[in-house]
């Protein structure tokens, strides 16, 4: 292995390599250290073996590699709310709410930087990073698997919504909310079929 002061040069053509390479030291240190603070040039130049002024070939700043990881954990988010299966309806919708529940409990400082953390998307729009457009984007397919399993409900008869768009963003929020409530205060003592009492009334799913 070599070592921070001694990695290999990239050959031609091989730059996307070190930019892959400087994505996996950032998330490295984000999950490591569960700190979005502790991802910086430095941090990330050190793990990766190369010196800070390396990164900017591929990213101008340390905003722009914080976008990039929240892009792709919007990413693997909508992979892993695609991944329920079943027949019945309003099983995938559920199995859709725990995946979300899932995803933000077992990669903390990810969820956080999705949704405001450490990374400043007002910021990165005021800074020209990322236009309204992209900003407002962010998520948008994500949630796009919540309307579709919530309309799939519907035409089942198994939900009451008559706007499927308006309850499932009322549904991301409950999820969101909860997902954060249980991460500042793990130790609550939350009733077991709490994410039942979420989902169903905003989803307007039938007893």
């Amino acid at each position: 292995m070599t070592s921070p002061s001694t990695r290999a040069r990239n050959r031609r053509g091989e730059g996307a390599r070190l930019r892959d390479d400087i994505l996996a030291a950032a998330a490295a240190i984000l999950d490591e250290t569960g700190d979005g603070q502790a991802v910086t040039l430095r941090a990330v130049a050190r793990r990766v073996g190369i010196s800070a002024p390396s990164i900017y070939p591929h990213f101008g700043d340390r905003d722009a590699i914080l976008l990039t990881l929240t892009r792709q954990a919007f990413a693997e988010l909508t992979e892993r709310l695609r991944a329920p299966g079943g027949v019945d309806a309003r099983e995938r919708l559920i199995g859709v709410c725990d995946a979300y529940l899932n995803f933000a409990a077992t990669h903390p400082e990810r969820y956080r930087i999705m949704f405001g953390g450490v990374f400043d998307g007002a910021r990165a729009v005021a800074a020209g990073s990322l236009t309204v457009e992209e900003a407002t984007g962010l998520g948008r397919d994500a949630l796009q698997v919540v309307v579709d399993s919530l309309d799939a409900c519907v035409q089942s008869g198994q939900s009451a919504s008559n706007d499927t768009f308006a309850d499932a963003v009322a549904l991301w929020l409950g999820l969101h909310g909860l997902a954060h409530q249980r991460a500042v205060i793990p130790g609550f003592p939350w009733p077991a079929d709490i994410t039942d009492r979420v989902v169903r009334p905003l989803a307007r799913l039938a007893a």
